[in-house]
């Protein structure tokens, strides 16, 4: 007998003869709608606080002072703006005094750093120890870094003292002879950078800490299984895993010493201060700035100053990234 076999695409009719028809799709309820738009937008509404105050307080008064930048303002008058395009740029890039301030931001930075970074990258490596009270120890460290800069300014202006100064007070007991410390040229930056250097070492030491107490411990086994020495361990093995923290303080510190300005300002105070010394022996670009738009008023240069630093850490921060490119490159 023979059967017929059904098609692949047969439809069997429901019971009753009849073909149900699929139900309509459900419109959304306004619970849905607004759990839908919840999720979508509460990311957006959670970073919206810090663009607002960036927003205020960061990208507006850059874009105005760059406005101001390109305006003769004075101090006494704010309402009355004359349109002068680049000649405030012009008329810092033509003055001598500052370039003097560039030289000796570059120099006081270069003092500071190299040695801040050095002992504490030392310091950090002797409380990454077992020692006992070392909490204590690392509260100690980290005092100066929580000491205003106005309070250790003061402090070293004492010690650096021309006339019963305490660190001229040891050289001539020691035979040495005085130095006056703010008056010469090289030892106005000494004096400068023992105060950054006494500041942000403990901070930077903590830093560093951290970044060693994330390295594994099996690396130091390792190492100390093939006959590596402390030293040897300490250069082969906590150095190259400290790289990018490295890096990272050598970028911070750099900022730092580009925005020095308490320090200079109260080494000798008054008009001395004001102006980075009787020849601008210790002038910074921050004083500079503040010299001509608080001391003279010109508010047009003095903007032209804060975009000049600006265009100054673009271009560091650039040979950062390159050096660090470099070091990632060489190192794989």
């Amino acid at each position: 007998m023979a059967t017929s076999t059904p098609t692949r695409d047969a439809y069997d009719p429901p019971p009753g003869g009849t073909r149900q028809t699929p139900a309509p799709p459900r419109r959304p309820t306004w619970r849905s709608r607004l759990w839908r738009f919840d999720d979508k937008a509460s990311p957006y509404a959670y970073i919206a606080p810090f663009f607002l105050v960036f927003g205020a307080f960061g990208l507006y008064p850059l874009l105005y002072t760059g406005w101001i930048a390109l305006h003769r303002v004075e101090m006494t008058g704010l309402d009355h703006m004359e349109w002068v395009g680049w000649e405030n740029f012009d008329r810092i890039l033509h003055d001598p005094e500052f370039w003097t301030a560039v030289g000796n931001t570059f120099a006081i930075g270069v003092m500071s750093t190299v040695p801040q970074l050095l002992v504490a990258l030392g310091l950090a490596h002797l409380l990454n120890y077992r020692l006992r009270a070392s909490a204590f120890w690392r509260t100690v460290v980290l005092t100066p870094y929580a000491t205003s800069v106005a309070s250790a300014a003061l402090v070293f202006a004492l010690v650096f003292r021309a006339d019963g100064g305490l660190l001229n007070w040891v050289l001539h007991f020691v035979g040495l002879g005085d130095t006056n410390w703010a008056n010469g040229h090289w030892t106005s930056k000494i004096a400068i950078s023992v105060i950054v250097i006494w500041r942000w070492t403990g901070y930077n030491a903590l830093i560093y800490l951290a970044a060693m107490q994330a390295v594994p411990t099996d690396l130091y086994e390792a190492a100390s299984l093939d006959g590596a020495s402390r030293w040897q361990q300490f250069r082969k093995v906590t150095i190259p895993s400290l790289r990018p923290t490295i890096l990272f303080t050598i970028v911070i510190s750099t900022i730092g010493s580009m925005q020095l300005f308490g320090e200079p300002l109260l080494l000798e105070g008054g008009r001395l201060g004001a102006t980075g010394g009787n020849e601008n022996q210790y002038e910074t670009l921050s004083v500079y700035l503040y010299n001509y738009g608080w001391n003279l008023g010109h508010l047009g240069p003095a903007a032209a100053v804060a975009w000049a630093m600006l265009a100054l850490l673009l271009l560091i921060a650039a040979v950062n990234w390159l050096i660090g490119r470099f070091v990632r490159t060489s190192a794989v």
